[in-house]
């Protein structure tokens, strides 16, 4: 196998739960590939960089073997080697997630019918 699909390699690699939500990804230029948004067909090779955001985790992984079938996730984590840029970065976002303070929490334990009215206005501000 020479190429694959970008879209079905995000797939088969796990960063996706089906192949569907990975075309709306690439389509939507949540991936890049090799540094330029691309559509959901362009063919992916080994040794090209893929860079992935799902939520708010940013993932820049470089392709190290191609596979077009979905499998376990020990076979999928063989299809690309993450850069320690990308680690480092992900690790540091997951900390200030732990250390940050949930919305509200200065509000109590149980909040009252007021509390809880100031609560969800303060989160749809955020939203």
């Amino acid at each position: 196998m020479d190429a694959v699909r970008l879209d079905k390699w995000l797939w088969a690699a796990r960063f996706f739960k089906t192949r569907g939500l990975a075309t709306e990804a690439v389509a939507g230029g949540r991936v890049h590939l090799n540094g330029a948004r691309v559509k959901p067909a362009r063919d992916v090779r080994v040794g090209d960089t893929v860079t992935v955001n799902v939520g708010d985790v940013r993932w820049t992984v470089v392709v190290a073997e191609l596979s077009d079938k979905r499998g376990p996730a020990s076979i999928a984590a063989n299809l690309y080697a993450e850069t320690p840029e990308s680690a480092a970065g992900r690790e540091r976002h997951a900390a200030e997630r732990r250390l940050a303070r949930p919305l509200g929490t200065e509000l109590g334990e149980r909040p009252t019918k007021q509390a809880r009215r100031q609560l969800d206005a303060l989160r749809r501000r955020q939203g």
